[in-house]
């Protein structure tokens, strides 16, 4: 039987979802590069999810901070994503 996949692996693979049809959508540019080691970085979320260490991985930063305030700015579809993530985040530090 699959194991069921907790509320932060969920959100945190949105996030991975949503980041990689961006960095999709920029193949053969130049910024596509940058996006790729935003693609990797976001796995760490998923991969800290997993192992149930994502506030040790995030320490005091946001899930905008983690990824990159500045490429989140040119990327906006991928603010819902990064607020779920976030919110879960805070409820799992409040217990």
């Amino acid at each position: 039987m699959p194991k069921k996949r907790s509320e932060l692996e969920v959100a945190a693979g949105r996030l991975v979802s949503a980041i990689q049809k961006e960095w999709t959508a920029e193949i053969g540019e130049d910024s596509a590069r940058e996006s790729e080691a935003i693609v990797h970085r976001s796995h760490g979320l998923l991969q800290a999810a997993k192992a149930q260490t994502l506030g040790k991985l995030l320490g005091e930063r946001t899930v905008a901070h983690y990824v990159g305030e500045s490429w989140l700015k040119r990327h906006p579809r991928v603010l819902a994503a990064v607020r779920e993530l976030q919110i879960l985040v805070k409820g799992a530090h409040a217990v």
